[in-house]
Formats: C-alpha cells, sequence, structure tokens
C-alpha cells in the first residue's frame, strides 16, 4: 500500500488535489470551532445551498470561469444572512432555512429548464455530492485556494483575540468596546470563502460536516477554546489526507470518503471521552 501512495504521489493532480484538501480542511476547522459555540453551525449548510444556486446560473451562462458569480453571491448571501438572522422577526434558524431551499431549489430548476446536458442527473449528483474534479485541477485552481485559504488562516490568526471575544460573550465583547457586528460579519465572509473551495472537494451538500465534525470531535476531549481549535485543525487536516488517500486507492468518491473519516474520527473522540469520563 505505501509503494502504491508513493506511486501517484508522483502525478501532479494528486499532488494538487492533497494541497486543497489541506488547505480546505484547515481553513474550514478553524471557523468550525466558532460557529458551533455560537450555534451557528449550518450557516455553512445555507451558504453552501446558495452556491449551488450560484454554480447553476453559472453553468447556464457558461462562464468559463464560475468563481467570477460564484464567490460575489455566496459573500453577498453571507452579509445578507448576518443582517436578517439579527432581524427580531426573522431569527437566524429561519433565515438559514429560507436561504438554503430557496436557492437549492432555484439552481435546480434552472439546470432542468436551461441546461443543455445529457447527462443532468450526473451533474446535479456530482456538485451536490462532489466529483472527482478535485482530481483535475489545473496549477491556477490550486493557486488561488492556495491564497484565499491563506488569507482565511492569517485573518483568524490576526483577530484570534477578538474572535474568542465574540464567540464567548457578544454583550460583554460590544462593552468593551470591540466592534461585534465587524467581526461577526468577517466571520460570515470567511465562511462563505470556505463554502466556494470547499465545493469541488466534497459538494455541496456536505460542506457542513467539514466545519462541524472536527469541532464537535475536538469538544469530546478539550474543553480549552485554544486547545480546542488546534486540535480542530490537526483532526481535520488528517481526516482530509486520509480520506483523498483512500478514495484514490479504492476509487470511491473523494468527498463522501473525507466525510466517513471525520465520522469515524468523531466516534472515536467520543469513546476516548467515555473512557476518560469512566476512569474519574
Amino acid at each position: 500500500m505505501i509503494e502504491k501512495i508513493v506511486f501517484y504521489m508522483q502525478y501532479p493532480f494528486v499532488r494538487y488535489a492533497m494541497a486543497v484538501g489541506v488547505l480546505i480542511a484547515l481553513s474550514s476547522s478553524l471557523l468550525g470551532v466558532t460557529l458551533v459555540l455560537k450555534r451557528y453551525s449550518y450557516i455553512g449548510d445555507g451558504l453552501s445551498h446558495v452556491a449551488f444556486g450560484a454554480m447553476s446560473v453559472a453553468t447556464v451562462l457558461r462562464l468559463t470561469n464560475q468563481m467570477v458569480l460564484i464567490l460575489p453571491v455566496t459573500i453577498l448571501c453571507a452579509v445578507l444572512l448576518l443582517r436578517t438572522g439579527q432581524n427580531a422577526r426573522i431569527k437566524g434558524d429561519a433565515a438559514i432555512a429560507m436561504l438554503s431551499v430557496g436557492a437549492l431549489a432555484f439552481g435546480y430548476l434552472l439546470m432542468n429548464v436551461f441546461s443543455a446536458s445529457s447527462n443532468l442527473s450526473g451533474d446535479v449528483c456530482s456538485t451536490l455530492f462532489g466529483s472527482t474534479s478535485i482530481l483535475t485541477l489545473t496549477s491556477r485552481e490550486v493557486k488561488l485556494c492556495a491564497v484565499l485559504s491563506v488569507i482565511v488562516v492569517c485573518l483568524f490568526v490576526l483577530y484570534y483575540q477578538k474572535i474568542f471575544a465574540v464567540t464567548f460573550d457578544e454583550s460583554f465583547a460590544r462593552a468593551s468596546g470591540t466592534a461585534v457586528d465587524a467581526y461577526n460579519l468577517l466571520i460570515a465572509v470567511t465562511v462563505a470563502v470556505i463554502i466556494v473551495l470547499a465545493m469541488n472537494l466534497v459538494g455541496s451538500l456536505l460542506i457542513s460536516a467539514l466545519v462541524i465534525f472536527p469541532a464537535l470531535s475536538a469538544m469530546r476531549i478539550f474543553h480549552n477554546f485554544r486547545n480546542v481549535t488546534l486540535f480542530s485543525a490537526a483532526l481535520s487536516v488528517s481526516c482530509a489526507m486520509l480520506g483523498i488517500l483512500v478514495s484514490i486507492l479504492a476509487g470511491t468518491p473523494v468527498g463522501s470518503t473525507i466525510v466517513a473519516a471525520d465520522v469515524l474520527a468523531f466516534g472515536l473522540c467520543c469513546a476516548v471521552s467515555a473512557l476518560r469520563r469512566g476512569r474519574v
């Protein structure tokens, strides 16, 4: 098996897939802890459906670079979601549901009415659940993903203290002079960027797993924000690497294999947590 892995790593497309997978897993896990603690986990699910709708429009328009449309639309909806979620008449969960269902239905409707593809079901399935497109990335796409991922990580590290304050006590952070709305907006925009990057990796419907599972796994073992964040990042990167390697060797879908690895890791962390409680 090791010989097979070494053999496949000689190919650029495998190295590209591994690099993109690691970067996306790292970025999503960092913000995942904040989203889970703020009970806003499903923002990733809602925005992923928005990205699917934008991708459908880009496909119908036959844009060669779909990122030009998908990224701005997803970021705009992240901002609208944040503003709408703060409205007393429309709570955060209702706003996410509205965007999620509406964008998903709108995107599928457009693809059915206007798409000229002979394999519409296959295209939709690949978009929702991921495909082998992660193994056909060009060097330009990898560079773009690397730049955006590095920006997300740098923003998180640079504003770590402020994000920590906003995550645990918005009222106290606001009273101490922290621009809570601005940092919530920063979190929403960076999540939107991660969602768009992750679509080629795991598909629209599985993106939330990259955000939720590493954070929840880390919380089973650690109870400190810094330790949870670090362990979540390490676990997410490990699961992404394992999932990509297994999918290449076994011929399984990349996205589903990565999510399966995250689920198994969560189960293992739960078992470790139960054993630790049993010894106390």
